[in-house]
């Protein structure tokens, strides 16, 4: 392997979030320390990801299939749909089982400074199944940034005119938070969202 190929390796996962160049040259060495058991297998299991994982076309979800395994499990309620940013957001809420029923990937939120407006936004097949009545509710679980509030205002606008129920995911406190470490935008909003115990 050549010096530039090394660079071009080095480069590529450098591009990856979360992901520098000094993270990316350690990375790049560990695979290429033992490139038969790390390097290969990584490689071809990256191959078959990009030939047979698909976006589904009912929610924006990762999957083999399409509709995705969540859009197709008929022990999850389909009537309530909880919207997120990203598959990523839906990946946490599935690992934390903290939502049983379906989603809707927005795909980003939007944003004028990055130039997305609603028509960036995966919302046709979300707005398909309020108009068929087959959604109850619609839990929107967005970031709590001004684009995300931005958007379920948007969302909350549109989807007004259904006979659904519109939530919100709470915010505030952490789970083992302590209130003097709290910024005030999440301190004050903990305190809004209050519920009786």
């Amino acid at each position: 392997m050549a010096v530039a190929d090394i660079d071009h390796l080095i480069g590529l996962i450098a591009r990856l979030p979360g992901l520098g160049p000094r993270s990316a040259r350690r990375v790049a060495l560990a695979l290429l320390r033992d490139p038969q058991r790390r390097m290969l297998p990584l490689a071809r299991a990256m191959e078959s990801a990009a030939m047979s994982v698909k976006t589904c076309s009912v929610c924006g979800n990762l999957d083999v299939t399409d509709p995705c395994r969540i859009c197709v499990d008929p022990d999850r309620p389909h009537d309530i749909v909880c919207v997120v940013e990203t598959v990523s957001d839906l990946w946490a809420l599935e690992r934390a089982g903290a939502h049983r029923g379906v989603y809707q990937v927005l795909g980003g939120v939007l944003s004028a400074l990055k130039g997305i407006g609603p028509e960036d936004l995966n919302v046709g097949s979300l707005f398909e199944r309020l108009r068929d009545g087959s959604i109850r509710e619609v839990i929107l679980a967005l970031g709590s940034t001004v684009e995300g509030a931005t958007t379920m205002y948007w969302l909350q606008e549109k989807i007004a005119p259904y006979d659904v129920v519109v939530s919100r995911v709470a915010q505030g406190v952490p789970m083992g938070g302590a209130l003097d470490v709290l910024d005030d935008g999440t301190l004050a909003a903990a305190v809004s969202a209050r519920r009786l115990i």
